[in-house]
């Protein structure tokens, strides 16, 4: 068996999209999603699928245990809104439920994966970030505080798994038109607001499992070249 690789939220969206295009190169995909239909795009693919809920620790366990004998890259992807804007009136429920897919569940991803990686000597792995790990965004303060979670992970970790011959990284897209955003969609669109598309994000994720140096945080906005973003360093004394 050549190359095999997992994908998180790979139901649909950007994870469908980073699945079908590393298995048209000849990698065999691992696709995990809680969502039912994630079998029906693994079968397409010639994948396998794990279903389950991505907050729960031993799914990890599981995800890389259908990998087999191998793991060289990971893509952990899976991610939810909030849009509560006023933590006074937050739903807690729904607050539990973006902080386990879009915080907890890398942290479990990385927990399952990086011993079968360790185990290989190396490997690569990018996580979906967003612009708002980048700045705040008002419309959903919640997903924001996640997304900054995510890529303080990777700028912590990125240097010493590099050491163990493993990349991480991340990509931070502006607004991707995903399952996620359908739901205002045409209101966007009536706004005029420009969208990316799954592939456009799909396409980066992949360049940067092949070449992407560790930490890099790649910025997609719609109509824009791709960049690096560089955190300006600071001198805390």
């Amino acid at each position: 068996m050549g190359e095999v690789a997992i994908i998180t939220g790979a139901a649909g969206g950007i994870g469908e999209a980073t699945a079908r295009l590393l298995a048209a190169s000849g990698v065999h995909c691992v696709l995990v999603d809680r969502n039912q239909a994630v079998s029906d795009v693994a079968a397409s693919i010639g994948g396998e699928a794990v279903v389950g809920d991505l907050t729960d620790p031993d799914l990890s366990l599981r995800m890389v245990a259908a990998a087999g004998d191998r793991l060289d890259l990971l893509v952990l992807n899976a991610g939810h809104n909030c849009a509560d804007k006023d933590p006074a009136t937050l739903d807690l429920d729904r607050y539990q439920a973006v902080v386990g897919v879009n915080q907890h569940s890398v942290v479990y991803g990385l927990r399952g994966a990086l011993p079968a990686m360790r185990a290989r000597g190396g490997g690569s792995i990018v996580v979906t970030a967003s612009h708002a790990a980048l700045r705040g965004v008002e419309q959903d303060p919640i997903y924001t505080m996640t997304k900054h979670a995510v890529i303080g992970l990777v700028r912590a970790l990125s240097g010493p798994l590099s050491r163990e011959n493993i990349r991480l990284g991340a990509v931070c897209p502006g607004l991707v038109d995903t399952p996620l955003t359908a739901p205002a969609r045409d209101q966007f669109r009536a706004a005029g607001v420009p969208m990316l598309t799954a592939d456009d994000v799909a396409a980066a994720v992949v360049e940067l499992l092949r070449t992407g140096e560790p930490g890099t945080e790649l910025v997609l906005t719609p109509g824009r070249p791709t960049t690096r973003y560089v955190p300006t360093p600071l001198d805390l004394g």
